[in-house]
């Protein structure tokens, strides 16, 4: 079955009810029971929904994996994968993450005794040294946010599969759509659903897909003790913006390559992070194991001063100022002092995140309207 089947009938079934073609709303805490332990698959809501259970099958066929596990948030499902460890265990991350990842990291897990390194993963040899035995967790994120890296997931499976270590892929930047990292070697997929999954800004949600039975056994366990499951309702808005989501990034990648390719001839701006140019650093690897590009870019402007970026993202009309990204309107943002703010600024500037840099989701609209908006804030 091909990616835009699987989107829209993946998981899902008619009810056996109605008829009803969309998966209902199972609004209900709790489920009446026949007997004692007998029931119909269903006992209480935090443990299994079947609006959720629906959503979790269906994204765990879209990454041709077994098992899928949906949170209340992107970092809930973050925070069980670090439940998985134990004090005294480390963790080897990219050094160019979602701020909200580290953060988590440094301020939550460090005081109970795990050990976070965080490296950049363009370099192998970087990875390997940080290795070491006491190593559980390989921590990816491709394309990184915000500075655009590429990460070979092949490569870092081999890595962790010689250290004995879990390996963890952040797919939120690609979706399925782009990119399948268990087909490469990944042992945990997680996706903030918030973004291009759900596709239309009004969920927050986070998943984790794999197809280890041993791993699914444990996020499930972590998953029902912690609680911090989604709810129906906004199971149902996803398994909604799903069906749309093969269309929907086909038109941010082409809207996505327009915006590129405008940003870099301009003469105000420095550089375009991009991965589908050829003259980035990892564009090879990107072409290799994604199916496109995606609509997230990041730029700086000539001069690098914080004042110059500020003045961009306030006079954008068709782009939101907000955070966030991945939804069907286009976004633009100043990471520096909003998605990556809780990253000390030396820590920032050393991966490039300076205080010019700009972030964009680029969305669906007209690519003429979004390059002409640009155009006229940037002017």
């Amino acid at each position: 079955m091909k990616f835009g089947t699987k989107a829209i009938h993946a998981g899902v079934q008619a009810d056996p009810t109605t008829g009803a073609i969309m998966t209902p709303i199972y609004q209900t805490s709790t489920y009446v029971q026949e007997a004692v332990g007998v029931h119909k698959g269903y006992e209480y809501s935090r443990t299994q929904n079947p609006t959720r259970h629906a959503l979790e099958k269906n994204l765990a066929a879209l990454e041709n994996g077994k098992h899928g596990a949906c949170f209340g948030s992107g970092l809930a499902a973050i925070d069980c994968v670090i439940k998985m460890l134990s004090p005294g265990d480390e963790v080897v991350s990219t050094n160019d993450l979602y701020g909200g990842t580290f953060r988590l990291f440094k301020t939550i897990f460090e005081k109970y005794g795990i050990k976070f390194h965080f490296v950049g993963m363009t370099d192998y040899s970087d990875v390997q040294a940080a290795v070491n035995e006491n190593t559980k967790l390989i921590w990816v994120e491709t394309p990184t946010n915000p500075m655009m890296n590429i990460i070979d997931i092949e490569a870092m499976a081999a890595i962790s599969k010689k250290a004995g270590a879990m390996l963890c892929v952040d797919n939120t930047f690609a979706t399925p759509y782009l990119q399948n990292p268990l087909d490469l070697g990944a042992d945990i997929i997680m996706h903030s659903v918030t973004k291009y999954l759900g596709g239309h800004s009004d969920v927050v949600m986070g998943a984790l897909i794999t197809s280890n039975d041993a791993i699914a056994d444990e996020i499930y366990r972590i998953q029902n003790s912690s609680g911090a499951v989604t709810a129906p309702m906004d199971s149902f808005l996803v398994l909604r913006g799903i069906k749309t989501l093969h269309l929907r990034l086909q038109r941010h990648c082409e809207n996505g390559e327009a915006v590129a390719h405008f940003l870099v001839d301009h003469p105000k701006v420095d550089k375009v992070y991009w991965p589908g140019f050829e003259s980035h650093p990892n564009h090879d690897v990107a072409k290799r194991q994604m199916r496109g590009f995606g609509g997230m870019i990041s730029f700086t402007m000539v001069g690098n001063s914080m004042e110059d970026a500020h003045a961009v993202v306030v006079k954008v009309k068709v782009f939101a100022l907000a955070e966030s990204l991945g939804g069907v309107e286009s976004l633009i943002g100043h990471p520096a002092t909003m998605t990556h703010a809780s990253i000390p600024k030396q820590e920032r500037e050393k991966i490039g995140v300076s205080d010019s840099l700009i972030r964009l989701s680029v969305g669906v609209e007209d690519v003429e309207d979004l390059i002409e908006d640009l155009r006229q804030a940037i002017k």
